[in-house]
């Protein structure tokens, strides 16, 4: 039994099947037990009356009325002196005379046999007392019909067992198959995700769990998707961007073997070569963020920053690098701010911050850093007019990989990656970041820490 749709049959038809036996043998045994009381019943009301009407009317006539009253039934009466002495019986016979002949204790009414299931009658007792006579009044009923009846249950609910162990099974197997369905067309969905194959659609799902879990499984195939992509998309950036750095430095590096260059154009050449490497340490600075980012590596250290001196001390070099695209930079920040957090993350934060707005901006643009202490936080706020992002975009640019500009263009297309680790590291530090943007007019971020 190794499919779900076999195995939930048999747990479920297994259980109702336990169950259903419990209630029918409770059934059973109560309609029985019901059923011979009534018999017990009626069998010591009707001698009861016939010990009544002896007490009040005993005469020959009443013991030849009682007789016949009792003839040609399932019942049959014997009534004896005090001496134990027959006096009259509608009916005899062995069975019933070795039931007379047995000793028996009784002052008013009682049972002196009742196992209907091994004996052929149930006898009961009633001592009556009258003016003429004293005796015993001996009720008998047969039990053959009692154990007639039992067998007729016993065929019946047996047969009816059978029957709906019958349904049941039907029943289960169709609802296993219906249930299961799903579970099956999931776990082919799942088998085609790990072949690759990475769009995956229900065509029906139901409002439950199953539903729910169907459209997690849609939703793993569209992120999968989106991550084969970015993957792609990662690696051709890596490509393209260590490809133009490699070419500089392998064709000026062929160039400075020429015995004829002069020193001027030696130093020119190794210039660039030096600026080219630096590009190449930021790509693999930026790669090994990247593994960062999936393995949450981030450590954070905290410690009291007075913001003005750590911008001071930092921003000159930022001041350069925009100056260098022709764009105005500027910052202020509130005196005596200080803040507990990492300080090596936090240029992390502000340098990325800074170079995706100058890196999103053109030539005469403005750039502008804003410390300001608020209520509960320090707010970090960087604002460009640069090109701007579009609504569409903005709820994904701190996805790991995802990029505004899909081109390679070494102008715009970066490698998605500057966002996302800001991101993670204003969460590594318990704050926020926010984001607003015009396309055309330019971005605003806000960290709030």
């Amino acid at each position: 039994m190794h499919k779900i749709s076999v195995k939930l049959a048999t747990y479920f038809f297994v259980v109702v099947l336990i169950m259903e036996l419990v209630l029918m043998f409770y059934l059973h045994q109560n309609m029985l037990n019901d059923q011979v009381r009534n018999e017990l019943d009626r069998l010591m009301e009707t001698g009861q009356k016939h010990r009544d009407v002896l007490e009040g009317h005993y005469s020959d006539t009443t013991l030849e009325h009682i007789t016949l009253m009792e003839q040609g039934s399932q019942r049959a009466v014997v009534i004896l002196n005090e001496q134990r002495e027959l006096i009259v019986a509608s009916s005899t016979n062995k069975e019933i005379e070795q039931v007379v002949q047995q000793p028996f204790e009784v002052n008013r009414d009682k049972f002196i046999q009742s196992n209907w299931q091994n004996s052929p009658y149930i006898v009961s007792v009633h001592a009556f007392h009258s003016k003429e006579e004293a005796g015993y009044v001996l009720m008998f009923q047969k039990t053959v019909e009692l154990r007639q009846m039992s067998s007729e249950m016993n065929y019946h609910f047996i047969l009816s067992g059978i029957i709906s162990g019958f349904v049941l099974l039907i029943a289960y197997v169709l609802l296993s198959r219906f249930l299961t369905k799903p579970l099956i067309q999931m776990k082919k969905a799942t088998e085609s995700l790990s072949r690759g194959h990475l769009y995956v659609q229900f065509p029906k799902k139901s409002n439950d769990e199953l539903g729910e879990l169907a459209i997690a499984i849609e939703k793993l195939a569209q992120d999968l998707r989106y991550v084969k992509e970015g993957r792609n998309e990662f690696l051709a950036a890596i490509a393209h961007e260590l490809s133009t750095p490699l070419t500089y430095l392998n064709g000026y590096a062929t160039v400075l073997q020429r015995p004829t260059l002069s020193n001027e154009e030696r130093m020119n050449y190794l210039a660039i070569i030096a600026e080219e490497s630096v590009k190449m340490k930021s790509l693999v600075q930026h790669l090994l963020d990247a593994a960062k980012l999936d393995d949450y590596q981030f450590p954070i250290i905290k410690q009291e920053v007075e913001v003005a001196q750590f911008l001071e001390q930092r921003m000159h070099v930022v001041a350069l690098a925009f100056a260098e695209k022709n764009i105005a930079f500027s910052y202020t920040c509130d005196a005596n701010i200080r803040i507990n957090a990492d300080p090596l993350r936090l240029e992390q934060i502000l340098l990325n911050l800074l170079e995706n707005a100058r890196h999103y901006s053109n030539q005469g643009a403005k750039v502008t850093l804003t410390v300001l202490q608020q209520k509960h936080h320090v707010a970090f706020i960087v604002e460009d007019t640069g090109i701007g992002i579009d609504r569409q975009h903005i709820n994904f640019i701190f996805d790991k990989l995802y990029r505004v500009e899909k081109s390679r263009a070494r102008s715009h297309g970066g490698m998605g990656l500057g966002l996302a680790i800001v991101k993670q590291l204003v969460e590594a530090h318990g704050g926020k970041i926010e984001v607003t943007s015009t396309l055309g007019k330019g971005s605003t971020f806000t960290v709030l820490l």
